[in-house]
């Protein structure tokens, strides 16, 4: 079966296409609130490891916004609309760890990770939950979650001892 035959087939199946938003919604929000978050952290990094901590969490604003247009494409292919305005995501997002003031590298490292944390627990619900709805945005779910592992790898680094 081809990606366009599975559109067609979670399409016209209305229960399949309101699951695969419920699993998939979350993801966004989180996404798009790892997005401000991160660029946030970008623009008030402080410390010793000031340019590699800014230009990294610059990149993971970026991975975020990339996934999160990916799983709010998928909604949308599918028919549904979706609400990621960012009064949307600070009301349903749990994704909230960055201050909002200048901070240590090392604290908004940690910051971060918390963020992806919480994150990855709705992209392994939604990678859980649409396997046998919706393969299509499954493999979505994985590909984000591959991503964020990624840049939590990466964060890691650079407070690990």
């Amino acid at each position: 079966m081809s990606s366009t035959d599975t559109i067609a087939t979670t399409a016209s199946d209305p229960t399949a296409v309101v699951a695969t938003a419920q699993f998939l919604t979350p993801v966004v929000l989180g996404l798009q609130a790892l997005t401000i978050n991160a660029k946030q952290a970008h623009w008030h990094v402080r410390g010793a490891n000031f340019v590699g901590v800014h230009e990294l969490l610059d990149t993971i604003a970026g991975n975020a916004g990339e996934f999160a247009d990916a799983a709010a494409e998928r909604i949308v292919a599918l028919g549904l609309p979706l609400d990621a305005r960012v009064s949307a995501v600070a009301e349903k997002s749990s994704v909230t760890s960055v201050p909002a003031d200048f901070a240590n590298s090392d604290d908004l490292v940690h910051a971060v990770i918390a963020d992806i944390d919480r994150l990855l627990a709705d992209v392994r619900a939604a990678v859980d939950g649409l396997d046998g709805i919706d393969l299509t945005s499954q493999d979505v779910a994985i590909e984000i979650q591959r991503g964020l592992d990624k840049d939590r790898w990466f964060l890691v680094s650079h407070i690990a001892a």
